[in-house]
């Protein structure tokens, strides 16, 4: 390993060393300093649903490593626990800035330092073994607790589970997707030679679907420095609420699990087709498509 690794891995060993101990610290200040909590699917979220928590940093076996585990929870928070979670917060933007450097410099240490950072700290390395999980999960280690930014009047909880991302590709660019399948299987030679008959300019919408989330609207009892009263966050870890008197704000009660089936209307301004162009790679054409973006129409 060349010199540069060692210090990367150096370095990000130090963080996520931080983070643990940060962690504790926070466990140790909620101890003494508890107010009134609220859990999804907990009825009594306490230290140890929130040490659960703070320390799911792991994959289950067969896990998409694009999702990652919620803990959907409300904790009132003086001053001295609103410092330790910040404390905390702190700590994960630098791991999570380091992961950064050491996927841009030396990409092939990430597989190695999902196995090598549980070994650092005896009492994780035993829960990994324990509870028959496999390796660490780098996005629910630098995951940031959610916190509010203000007292509040009240929290409306809701799932939102029609999340996507669109992603625009070029003709060239989805050809180049497809020659990564089975060219010899028939549905991608059908694909194939449907992509072969639009103009190359035309641009592709690629699709993919966001696991379903909890968003938290917050509504504050007074106006922010910018004027806002409200703000809205999504939330997978439990969102600390500042509270100067230990209770929680007024919160609606919310379905333990997302709808299976989408709930929101679709919009009247929807600019993709219904039905996938490419199936295989959940490529959509535009319904509308600039001419500036075709090719001149040959005369």
């Amino acid at each position: 390993m060349p010199q540069t690794q060692y210090q990367l891995l150096a370095e990000l060993e130090r963080h996520f060393d931080d983070i643990i101990h940060k962690t504790e610290a926070l466990l140790a200040v909620y101890k003494d300093h508890q107010g009134a909590a609220w859990a999804l699917n907990e009825p009594t979220p306490n230290a140890d649903w929130l040490r659960r928590a703070l320390f799911d940093f792991w994959y289950l076996d067969g896990q998409d490593g694009r999702a990652t585990r919620t803990y959907v929870g409300l904790i009132a928070a003086d001053s001295v626990l609103l410092d330790a979670v910040e404390e905390l917060n702190l700590a994960k933007a630098a791991f999570s800035a380091q992961i950064a450097e050491i996927q841009a410099r030396s990409p092939g240490m990430i597989p190695e330092l999902k196995s090598i950072l549980p070994f650092r700290h005896p009492a994780l390395h035993d829960h990994l073994r324990g509870s028959g999980l496999a390796r660490l999960h780098l996005k629910q280690c630098w995951r940031h607790v959610p916190v509010a930014d203000a007292e509040l009047t009240r929290v409306r909880l809701a799932w939102y589970s029609s999340g996507r991302s669109i992603k625009r590709v070029t003709v060239a660019e989805a050809e180049q997707m497809l020659e990564k399948y089975d060219t010899e299987a028939q549905h991608i030679q059908i694909q194939m030679r449907k992509l072969a008959g639009l103009p190359s300019l035309e641009p592709l919408a690629k699709v993919q679907k966001q696991a379903p989330l909890m968003r938290a609207n917050l509504f504050f009892r007074e106006a922010l420095e910018d004027g806002r009263m409200r703000r809205a966050m999504n939330v997978a870890l439990p969102v600390f609420i500042p509270s100067s008197d230990g209770r929680l704000p007024d919160y609606n009660m919310v379905a333990p699990f997302p709808p299976e089936k989408r709930t929101r209307a679709k919009r009247s301004d929807e600019r993709l087709e219904e039905e996938p162009f490419l199936p295989s790679l959940h490529i959509y054409r535009y319904r509308s498509v600039p001419q500036s973006v075709n090719e001149p129409t040959a005369k």
